[in-house]
């Protein structure tokens, strides 16, 4: 039976709670994740044998970043806002593999082939069913709403300007688009470097954005990664980047007034130094306080920058927090310098501890970038020591 196309992804409590245990399901069993992206991406390419050119010859990045998106969605099936938003950027972003809305009913219907694939026969029953199919449908019909109604390019092309290597497994690479791109700060950007051909990786632009068409990327070698290796270790001043739509919807509410906690670690401070920039343009802002955090003092590669915008903006205080009191012995580069003066000293633990340490932060606005791991366990300290957790938000790709 084919999937039909309607708006239905405001889901009743009991649909959502069937959606929850075969998501739970399907990810508890050993192969879980692995089978349910293969299955889909399976059934797609047989549907649009043409669409498999588009996409690099190893999947397994692939299916890391179905299964991320889909775990965004099925977590916060409740408040469907922000889900819908998402859905919505995450279509236009697909123009990138040519990809338009038609293809998006083809891709539901490998969805729920995946879903059917993966459930057990007793968990597959009709309730289950009818409500897999609606909350598809509601998520194909986003996408295809995204990408038919875009209209900006898939991609622009930029030029790499400079190459920094901050540390061996870090760089700051900055960029001149031919064109001005157009993106919000703390949002995120797919791109494609000409050593990684047909292989896109999401990075933040640590910059807002700007009519000069500038960017700047902090990025950190991935083990075991394709892409964030080559940007490292192989990038050159005249390379040509593609950088896909923007997506993401971490933001700070300048008009609410609500003040903002912000929480960092590694290059996971790239958004959130982006939305500092930008709100420093303007005269009033609420308070904003930054744990900017890393495993060891080399990794907090930008106080400098921080303090500087600590000391001309009143209402920022950063704070930094360490795992280790001192860089490990491997470090080739250059002593990492102390603490700028007039900046909060240094807390160590892990991150998440550190800033439920200080109560609840049930009044502010909490916003968290980092790796996978950094943001469940902050979120499951904060959550733990009474902060609500529809305060918290997070990017589903970070």
């Amino acid at each position: 039976m084919p999937l039909k196309l309607e708006m239905p992804l405001v889901l009743d409590p009991r649909a959502i709670a069937c959606v929850h245990s075969g998501w739970q399901e399907i990810k508890a069993r050993e192969d879980g994740s692995d089978r349910f992206a293969a299955v889909f991406y399976a059934q797609l390419f047989t549907a649009y044998p043409q669409l498999r050119t588009l996409f690099p010859a190893g999947m397994s990045d692939q299916r890391m970043d179905l299964m991320r998106a889909l775990d965004f969605v099925v977590d916060r099936l409740e408040e469907p806002d922000p889900v819908i938003r998402f859905l919505h950027q995450l279509g236009r972003d697909h123009l990138r593999y040519g990809i338009r809305g038609a293809h998006f009913a083809a891709a539901g219907a490998a969805l729920l082939a995946a879903v059917r694939d993966s459930m057990t026969e007793r968990s597959w029953t009709p309730e289950a069913e009818a409500a897999w199919r609606r909350m598809i449908a509601g998520l194909v019909t986003v996408m295809a709403g995204g990408a038919d109604s875009e209209e900006l390019p898939p991609y622009w092309t930029a030029t790499v300007v400079d190459h920094i290597r901050v540390l061996g497994d870090l760089a700051i690479v900055r960029l001149q688009a031919d064109n001005q791109i157009f993106y919000e700060p703390g949002q995120y950007v797919s791109v494609q470097i000409p050593q990684r051909p047909r292989l896109w990786r999401y990075l933040s632009p640590a910059i807002p954005c700007n009519d000069r068409g500038e960017l700047e990327f902090h990025i950190r070698r991935v083990s075991g990664g394709w892409v964030s290796p080559a940007i490292i270790s192989t990038t050159a001043i005249g390379d040509r980047w593609l950088i896909g739509p923007p997506l993401g919807a971490l933001q700070v509410d300048r008009e609410s007034g609500e003040d903002v906690l912000m929480v960092s670690s590694g290059t996971g401070l790239a958004p959130l130094r982006s939305l500092l920039i930008d709100m420093s343009r303007y005269g009033r802002n609420p308070r904003v306080h930054l744990f900017a955090g890393g495993e060891y003092p080399c990794d907090l590669y930008d106080l400098e920058t921080l303090h500087q915008l600590a000391m001309t903006n009143p209402w920022l205080t950063i704070v930094p927090v360490l795992e280790n009191e001192h860089d490990p012995w491997w470090h080739t580069g250059p002593p990492t310098p102390p603490v700028p003066v007039g900046m909060h000293s240094v807390l160590y633990g892990q991150i998440g501890r550190v800033v439920s340490s200080f109560g609840t932060w049930a009044d502010r606005n909490i916003l968290i970038s980092g790796s996978p791991s950094m943001i469940r366990t902050t979120i499951y300290s904060l959550v733990h020591g009474g902060t609500p957790r529809e305060r918290i938000m997070h990017d589903p790709l970070p």
